[in-house]
This record gives C-alpha cells, sequence and structure tokens, in this order.
C-alpha cells in the first residue's frame, strides 16, 4: 500500500520490489530453520488459510465501496495485515517454486488483454468463452 492510503502504509518509504519480499521472505525462514517446512503443499495451504482471514474481514460487510470510506483506522489496519500475509505467502511460494511472480503476472496480463480486448469487453463483466454473444467469436 502506498502512504496516504490507510491500512498501514508505507508512510514515504520505497516502493517494494517483489524480489525484495522473497529475498527478505527467504532469510526470515532461513534464519528460523523453517526451510524444511515450506514445501509448495504447505505453503499453499497456509496461503489459502490467510485468503480465508482476509475473507472474514469482509464477510458480513455487504458491498463495500472503494477507498473503504465507512471503516477506522483499526480495520484498514487489521485489512493490510491480512493482505500482507496472503501477499508473503504467495511470493514465498512463487520463490520456493522457481516462479518469477513478476514476469508471470505480466504475461499474464498480456494473455488477458488478448482474451479480453477492449473495443468487446468494455463495460461487460462476461468471461472471455461467453464474449461471442457480444460479437466477438475467436479466443
Amino acid at each position: 500500500m502506498s502512504a496516504g492510503r490507510g491500512g498501514g502504509g508505507g508512510g514515504g518509504r520505497h516502493p517494494v520490489a517483489l524480489t525484495e519480499l522473497a529475498k527478505n521472505m527467504a532469510d526470515f525462514a532461513a534464519d528460523r530453520e523453517w526451510d524444511r517446512f515450506h514445501s509448495p503443499r504447505n505453503l499453499l495451504l497456509a496461503l489459502v488459510g490467510e485468503v480465508g482471514e482476509l475473507s472474514e474481514i469482509f464477510q458480513w460487510k455487504g458491498e463495500v465501496p472503494r477507498g473503504l470510506a465507512n471503516w477506522d483506522e483499526e480495520e484498514k489496519v487489521h485489512l493490510g495485515e491480512e493482505l500482507s500475509d496472503v501477499l508473503l505467502y504467495l511470493v514465498r511460494l512463487a520463490d520456493v517454486c522457481d516462479v518469477d511472480l513478476g514476469q508471470a503476472a505480466l504475461r499474464k496480463l498480456q494473455k488477458n488483454a488478448v482474451k479480453y480486448p477492449v473495443a468487446v469487453c468494455k463495460g461487460s463483466s462476461k468471461k472471455y468463452n461467453d464474449l461471442s454473444t457480444l460479437g466477438h467469436n475467436s479466443v
């Protein structure tokens, strides 16, 4: 999160690269001799658990507006913590699996740009395989 957005933002610190997070997580695990526990399966299960904790924050709130205008600072900090847990496990999982997460995400965005061309998808929430109803038959 950037400074000024709540949720424990960076307070003017530099943007954090995924590679920096991966190194910090690897060092954190190594310092505690946790590498033997950080199998892809265990990390994935921990990630799913953290996504569950993140979901609980929104569970009974109904539709939440962008910017979380009605949330107090404590709720935003809690959200930032749970989002961070999800991110950290995701980055660690990618690192342990030797996946360059940043590059994989960029490739995925490129694929999605082909699946969801602006001219066909703008303003629509339809999935790519339903786009033929919008006049787009290839993908």
